[in-house]
């Protein structure tokens, strides 16, 4: 997994030039939308249940220590084992340790946006191990050897057509003459396939949605079961989890539970939820024999203390992306790490440094909409806002956009120069424009001219007429 989200503008243009990514998107953007907004107003105590949410979070991130320290005393009542990880590189080492320990040779996995933000999978492939991905989407870009490009779709920027073409390659063991043309037989396929995955596998890994202090319980929420089948089949189950995921109660859970399957699919419970606590018990048919969790800070505790502590409220429902016109642009590669869209344009740089992510904070026309869609009310564009504040004074805004800032903010600190000089640009560019009414190119603007017309001004400014109508009628 690349550390660094450099090259955002140039996987911006080959991203908008993609036909086949385009229709990809358009065809999902829609989806995500109308079906939460379906979901939400067939619940009219949505909104209470996001304040709710949102304290509950703040609540645990106010004790967060205290609620990790429980969650880990009841995990270990009930048989389990907790593993701290500062950073990437100990949560990988800890986990290819516990896999060792377990003989394991083929590993299961479920879908983790932690585990791509370690990069789990290769370091456990660099260690030797067989590592398959079980989510549908995460299978397909595991063949497909890419990123995910949606925290909840990982697959979403394939077509049906890219997806069939995939299993024609790589699933060579199956007669056919063509490629797969329906969705259900292309899902029945990745079904027959991983069947003999599920039962052979050693250690299963997942992630986690939550965390209960109050039982140690880890809660997994999927849609297609594949997370139960990895955390009660293989005799290990590892929880790769980052710290912000803790809660109190389990009656917490019932709260955030409503507005993520709401806020994610637009679903009012998503199809599995599993609550899982230790391994298998004396009595029980099923389950591990062993289990661990693997609790990964890597930067967060250091947001504590920062203005971007609200973004540690994220559940990771992925409303901010589908209801982002960036992200419903160009997709999720093109911001170059695990965590896309608004929410990524705010993490990536927190979790990697803002000189590794410098353009990510700019990806945003700060129109509000995450804002709007966030289930836990986090300020996702003053967030962003503050990014771009620390870009300019830590120097890492470049000289070519640094420049108009400090000549802007020179003419705003002086109103009477400021308004004579837009009286002059506003005038001169409204005469050179009346004709057309707008411009096709520009000097200073072509990255706007370039992709869109820019409307010609009115000759005179808003406050020159204003000043023209009380002089005309004093009263």
């Amino acid at each position: 997994m690349n550390t660094t989200a450099h090259g955002f503008k140039e996987r911006s243009v080959k991203a908008l030039q993609n036909t086949t990514l385009q229709e990809a998107l358009a065809r999902a953007y829609g989806g995500f939308v109308h079906k939460r907004q379906a979901a939400i107003d067939a619940l009219p105590e949505f909104d209470a249940l996001c304040e709710q949410a949102r304290r509950i979070k703040d609540h645990a991130l106010d004790h967060l220590d205290h609620y990790l320290e429980g969650f880990e005393a009841a995990l270990t009542a009930e048989g389990g084992k907790v593993h701290w990880a500062r950073t990437p590189e100990e949560a990988c080492q800890q986990v290819v340790a516990i896999c060792r320990a377990h003989q394991a040779r083929r590993i299961t996995k479920g879908k983790s946006m932690v585990g791509e933000e370690i990069a789990l999978n290769e370091a456990l492939e660099a260690n030797g191990f067989e590592v398959v991905e079980t989510d549908l989407g995460e299978y397909i870009i595991q063949l497909a050897k890419e990123p995910p490009s949606h925290i909840i779709a990982p697959a979403v920027h394939k077509t049906r057509g890219e997806i069939a073409q995939l299993f024609h390659t790589f699933h060579q063991r199956i007669e056919r003459s063509q490629p797969l043309a329906e969705v259900p037989d292309i899902v029945e396929e990745s079904r027959q396939v991983l069947r003999s995955v599920f039962l052979s596998a050693d250690v299963g890994i997942t992630g986690a949605n939550f965390l209960v202090a109050e039982t140690g319980s880890v809660v997994l929420v999927t849609n297609e079961g594949n997370g139960d089948l990895v955390s009660t089949l293989p005799p290990v189950h590892i929880v790769v989890s980052s710290i912000e995921k803790v809660v109190p109660t389990l009656e917490d859970v019932t709260t955030l539970l409503r507005v993520l399957g709401r806020s994610a699919t637009g679903q009012a419970m998503t199809a599995y939820t599993s609550l899982l606590t230790g391994p298998r018990r004396a009595d029980d048919r099923d389950g591990p024999s062993a289990m661990h969790v693997v609790l990964v800070d890597n930067g967060r505790s250091a947001m504590l203390g920062t203005a971007f502590r609200d973004m540690l409220r994220c559940i990771r429902c992925g409303a901010c992306l589908n209801h982002c016109p960036v992200y419903g642009a160009i997709g999720g590669h093109a911001y170059g790490w695990v965590y896309p869209g608004p929410m990524g344009a705010i993490l990536t740089p927190r979790i990697l440094g803002l000189r590794a992510a410098p353009d990510l904070p700019q990806a945003c026309t700060l129109n509000g909409r995450c804002q709007d869609v966030c289930p836990v009310h986090i300020p996702l564009p003053a967030l962003l806002r503050k990014l771009r504040m620390e870009a300019f004074t830590q120097r890492i805004t470049p000289p070519r956009a640094r420049f108009p800032l400090a000549l802007w903010a020179l003419l705003a600190k002086h109103p009477r120069l400021y308004h004579g000089v837009m009286t002059l640009a506003a005038g001169l560019l409204g005469r050179l424009g009346q004709r057309r009414g707008r411009f096709r190119t520009l000097p200073f603007a072509r990255g706007w001219t370039e992709g869109r017309a820019l409307p010609t001004p009115a000759v005179q400014t808003f406050q020159s007429c204003w000043k023209h109508r009380r002089r005309s009628d004093p009263s």
